[in-house]
């Protein structure tokens, strides 16, 4: 490895990830998801999606660990082009339970930090950075690993679920229409969602390339499931969902994953958020999904916590952001 924090063990070797890598990482997190519990599984199709676009550079910006011809570990440190308060650098990454306890994961996540730092030197030296590996609390001995390198939790966010049954009645905001989502909306939808998130955590202005690799160009994402409140010929409040075909095969249950939810600041206060999220429950019942899925940020602004609660969705899993912050360079 290019680190000097810590080596791999001897007879193992590592080199920057290949697109015909996504086969056998899809078999390593298979592998992992019985101790990891993560509660997402990705085909080889989504994953090709997420690494190998315009964002990514393979070369530089992922490692695999081999043993032999037998991928043992993978790791990621990719940072999307637009920020607002710091520059953020995203760590993933995963070794195969067989192979943990050998220093695996102690030499990808040093490998990570590096090139987090050197993305952030060479690209945004002017401001500051945050290096965020994004760990589940049923993996204590990632998150023992992220802590030993000096990464501090600084965010919760709860993964929170539903039935698909006994959903509340639909709601018809007055001047409102919802409607499915459609393509000649893609990028108004994008600008909609920049202006309903300038103040989350961790946002940014999401340029057509960002937009289109991490959310509508997804193959999980779902246009027909997804659910649009247009008010005067203009998108005012969405809901874009996702449905993971790869873990509805693993666990015998499909959910409608709302990867986006939210509504331009002139448009609330008129319970369009409400309304989006009953539309697209169902949705997703008449789709055949069983269970509908978010994620929400435990201090989001806006109050979404309650609001989700309020229609039916409890927490099943938790994650923590561990994050190191780097001051601005110049």
């Amino acid at each position: 490895m290019e680190s000097s924090w810590h080596r791999l063990p001897e007879g193992l070797t590592a080199r920057p990830m290949r697109p015909d890598d996504v086969v056998a990482i899809v078999a390593l997190e298979a592998a992992a998801e019985p101790l990891d519990q993560t509660g997402d599984l990705a085909s080889p199709e989504d994953l090709t999606a997420w690494f190998v676009n315009d964002l990514v550079d393979l070369e530089r910006d992922t490692r695999v660990v081999c043993a032999g011809d037998e991928l043992v570990g993978w790791a990621s440190a990719i940072a999307p082009p637009t920020f607002r308060d710091a520059y953020g650098v995203h760590l993933e990454g995963r070794v195969h339970p067989g192979w943990r306890g050998r220093g695996i994961g102690r030499a990808l996540l040093a490998w990570q930090l590096e090139r987090g730092r050197e993305l952030h030197a060479q690209r945004h030296p002017e401001a500051p950075a945050r290096l965020t590996a994004t760990v589940y609390t049923t993996m204590p001995t990632l998150e023992a690993l992220v802590r030993r390198a000096g990464l501090q939790p600084v965010r919760w966010f709860f993964h929170m679920e539903r039935p698909l049954t006994d959903l509340p009645p639909r709601r018809r905001p007055e001047g409102v229409e919802l409607v499915p989502f459609s393509w000649d909306r893609d990028d108004e939808v994008r600008r909609a969602h920049n202006a309903a998130f300038t103040e989350h955590y961790g946002s940014s202005e999401r340029d057509v390339a960002s937009w289109e690799v991490m959310f509508t160009g997804q193959p999980s994402f779902r246009p027909d499931l997804s659910v649009l409140a247009v008010s005067g010929g203009a998108v005012v409040g969405y809901a874009l969902s996702y449905v993971s075909e790869a873990t509805a095969a693993a666990t015998g249950s499909r959910e409608s994953y709302f990867g986006q939810i939210g509504v331009v600041p002139a448009a609330r206060g008129r319970g369009l958020s409400k309304a989006v999220i009953i539309e697209a429950l169902h949705t997703a019942a008449a789709a055949d999904c069983q269970t509908a899925g978010l994620e929400v940020d435990s201090e989001n602004v806006t109050g979404a916590l309650g609001l989700y609660e309020s229609l039916g969705f409890a927490t099943h899993r938790t994650q923590v952001s561990w994050s190191e912050h780097l001051a601005p360079l110049t």
